[in-house]
């Protein structure tokens, strides 16, 4: 049968040396062959799901008899279910999947944006986006997905938006211990402001944790010889947080966070509307922060120029702002790095006659910045 043939193949795979397999090809091919068969495996036990046969044991649903015969939590148990029945409503993306094109994760990003008002457009343009799924990073596809739901259900998108924000919420409680227990869920403005003062805060103890280990060792010290953990920076930068709120003068000035908004010429580049970090939003969702905050207008002309306000913030001039705005993240394919703490290099260095412009600019993370001196980096996709 083919079950026991699969069986004797895994374990002759087992059986062999799994450092014959360590290089990048390999591990390439072996990704491929995990996702054909989770693949099958979820079609399968979507045909099991419609048999019923699961009721013979007693069951009250399949999810129920997997999560027992097969030890698994229930909730992974409830989504592999719900996975196989949804790929009988997307050809296009069950055939990418048993290919080992996509994974399990593009089947769920696509599944919830499948609903009764995006059911017509994802019938006609699924072939399309499955090969976005089978061609694009991961995160890039989801972002376009976010674009085509906007397009696909303009009224729904707005509302899930609100609904976004109203799902908002902070849980922080004692345990019996005397440890305090908590748990955060926040819209993608919220999250910005919060996220990007908890990163400042908690590189300014890196940098403190660093400069101390390194005096102490006399040497440059490695990331696990320092006093504390990157959670741990995190909670005491969350803690300073408070602590300033707290401390903070009766008549300050309470301050405005600034989002920075990318837009785009609707005829040349579509519906484009994100936060700095990579977040889709949609243009309704702005509304509620037009008079509490200020809003950096960065719009991508054709070529990829970047024109910025004159709102902006200067690091080292504006065409540094532009760089950072155009590519927000390490523009090395492999690396999703943001552009907090990464730096401006020169695509054809400064020293071969480079000009410093915004043409001749990118991106870079230190790591892939350094690496560079080794080796030119591939070029970006």
């Amino acid at each position: 049968m083919g079950i026991d043939l699969l069986a004797e193949t895994i374990d002759d795979l087992a059986g062999s040396d799994p450092v014959a397999y360590a290089d990048g090809e390999s591990i390439e091919a072996l990704h491929r062959q995990l996702r054909r068969l989770e693949a099958f495996v979820t079609t399968a036990t979507a045909a099991f799901d419609a048999s019923g046969d699961w009721a013979d044991d007693g069951a009250r649903n399949a999810s129920a008899w997997l999560a027992t015969r097969c030890r698994m939590p229930r909730a992974e148990a409830r989504r592999t279910v719900r996975r196989g029945r949804v790929l009988r409503h997307l050809p296009a993306f069950a055939r990418a999947w048993s290919d080992g094109e996509i994974g399990a994760a593009h089947v769920d990003a696509v599944a919830a944006v499948r609903r009764e008002a995006t059911e017509v457009a994802l019938q006609r343009d699924e072939d399309l986006l499955a090969t976005q799924a089978a061609t694009l990073r991961f995160d890039t596809f989801t972002r376009a997905l976010a674009y085509w739901e906007q397009l696909a259900d303009p009224d729904g998108a707005e509302e899930e938006e609100m609904a976004r924000r109203d799902r908002r919420d902070a849980y922080l409680a004692r345990s019996l211990n005397g440890m305090w227990l908590g748990r955060i869920t926040l819209d993608p403005f919220s999250g910005s402001i919060v996220s990007g003062e908890l990163e400042r805060l908690e590189r300014r103890l890196f940098e403190e944790d660093w400069a101390r280990a390194r005096d102490e060792l006399g040497r440059e010290p490695t990331s696990g010889e320092l006093a504390r953990t990157p959670g741990q920076r995190r909670a005491d930068a969350l803690v300073e947080m408070a602590v300033r709120s707290r401390t903070a003068p009766a008549d300050g000035r309470r301050p405005q966070p600034l989002f920075t908004v990318l837009v785009g010429y609707e005829t040349l580049h579509g519906r484009i509307c994100e936060l700095e970090g990579g977040g889709v939003v949609t243009p309704g969702s702005l509304v509620p922060w037009l008079d509490g905050s200020v809003f950096e207008r960065a719009v991508f002309g054709p070529g990829g120029r970047v024109e910025v306000s004159q709102s902006s913030r200067l690091f080292t001039g504006a065409t540094r702002r532009a760089i950072e705005i155009r590519d927000r993240e390490c523009t090395h394919p492999y690396c999703d790095g943001s552009s907090r703490d990464l730096e401006v290099d020169h695509v054809v260095p400064f020293a071969a006659g480079g000009p410093t412009s915004q043409e001749n600019g990118r991106i870079l993370c230190g790591f892939h910045n350094r690496l560079r001196n080794q080796r030119p980096p591939p070029p970006a996709a």
